[in-house]
């Protein structure tokens, strides 16, 4: 299988990333493709109550299994990766169990990209990094994209600013590759990532307050049943804009929402909830008036 070679499944590895020095290796799988079919199978079910934290870590252990049986197995990668994002954004509070399961979700989310062999042929030959490489990607692979950028972002903000600049532009490159395959990808999430961007973004690093606002709401009109677009439009532009009335607007809209309007997110959803719940209790702190 190709892998990072300093890739492995323990939380001890934050650094490895934050050097950002990766390789490819190709070994042999453990199993067969009917095996880890099955498997992955298994896995899906337990996604299903992916609201429990055990159950989440069972379908992780299953995917993880599917992988090792077959590597060649993205979707297996892709909800691995996807799954430990998940879990450092609403499984836990604590900070180095963040950082650590984010970790965890970039660490996947290469695996997962390196299912395509041109990808990694092309960095194997030395002249390539992951940002040029990346060009090869086909629609198979926005997932394995989308999710290790969004874990890489979030492990990068939390790990400081100065990592979060050294990184950005390998999220927007991953992100804006996505947005050429598949630009409504994870119900409108190229737009739901840029608005962010640019509610975030100092002026001299591409900040632009009035494009965060074209971008989220493009996204809400695109999939306003995904609640985690309005969360992010209260918490980066309504708080930037001083603009109280939007956020409890948008925050109300959420907890009034119905989870199950889109039952393959629904546990998304939900969490969403929460940290709607949770933010607007931070309102008193946010703004000024």
């Amino acid at each position: 299988m190709r892998i990072f070679s300093c890739f492995a499944l323990s939380f001890s590895l934050v650094g490895c990333f934050e050097k950002h020095s990766a390789t490819y290796e190709q070994g042999s799988a453990s199993g067969t493709a009917a095996e880890s079919a099955t498997l992955y199978q298994e896995g899906l079910t337990l996604w299903q109550g992916r609201d429990d934290a055990q159950k989440l870590k069972a379908a992780l252990d299953k995917f993880e299994a599917a992988y090792t049986a077959d590597p060649t197995n993205r979707e297996a990668a892709t909800l691995l990766t996807r799954g430990w994002y998940f879990w450092g954004d609403v499984k836990t509070d604590v900070e180095e169990e963040k950082l650590a399961a984010w970790d965890t979700a970039v660490q996947w989310g290469g695996r997962c990209m390196a299912v395509n062999t041109e990808f990694t042929d092309l960095l194997q030959k030395g002249d390539e990094t992951e940002r040029t490489a990346i060009r090869v990607m086909s629609i198979d692979d926005a997932g394995c994209l989308y999710w290790a950028a969004s874990a890489l972002g979030k492990w990068a903000k939390l790990k400081g600013f100065s990592t979060l600049i050294k990184h950005k532009d390998t999220v927007k490159g991953y992100i804006a590759k996505v947005e050429e395959l598949d630009e409504n990808y994870f119900y409108a999430g190229p737009d739901r990532y840029f608005g962010v961007v640019y509610a975030v973004a100092p002026g001299f690093a591409g900040g632009d307050i009035d494009k965060a606002l074209l971008k989220m709401d493009e996204s809400i009109s695109i999939e306003p049943n995904y609640l985690g677009t309005k969360v992010l439009k209260a918490k980066y532009y309504a708080t930037k804009k001083q603009d109280a009335a939007l956020f409890i607007k948008l925050l109300d809209e959420v907890l009034a929402a119905d989870p199950e309007a889109i039952p393959e997110i629904a546990p998304e959803n939900r969490a969403e909830q929460l940290k709607a719940k949770n933010l607007k209790a931070k309102r008193s702190d946010l703004f000024v008036n």
